[in-house]
């Protein structure tokens, strides 16, 4: 598509009704839509690009597979200059 303008109509992920939606510009910046209003339930949010967000629970595993593998090796989550036995790589 070309240069968007205020009011024209695009897909997004719509937060309130969890799908993918017709949506209105809202708001523009730098010439990219920035806020967008769905035309089903009419409720205002950023701009997704179309793009679903992760879920609370795929974000909460994520982050209890990472402090599995901190605790399985340590050394790996420790920066590159700090090694325990003062050499530097």
């Amino acid at each position: 598509m070309g240069e968007f303008r205020l009011g024209d109509v695009i897909d997004d992920w719509c937060i309130k009704c969890r799908r993918l939606t017709n949506h209105s510009i809202v708001s523009l910046m730098e010439s990219k839509p920035a806020k967008v209003r769905c035309r089903t339930c009419y409720s205002d949010h950023d701009y997704r690009n179309e793009q679903q967000p992760p879920s609370k629970k795929d974000l909460k595993k994520a982050a209890l597979f990472g402090e599995v593998l901190a605790k399985v090796n340590p050394a790996a989550a420790e920066p590159e200059g700090n090694k325990p036995d003062g050499k530097q790589s």
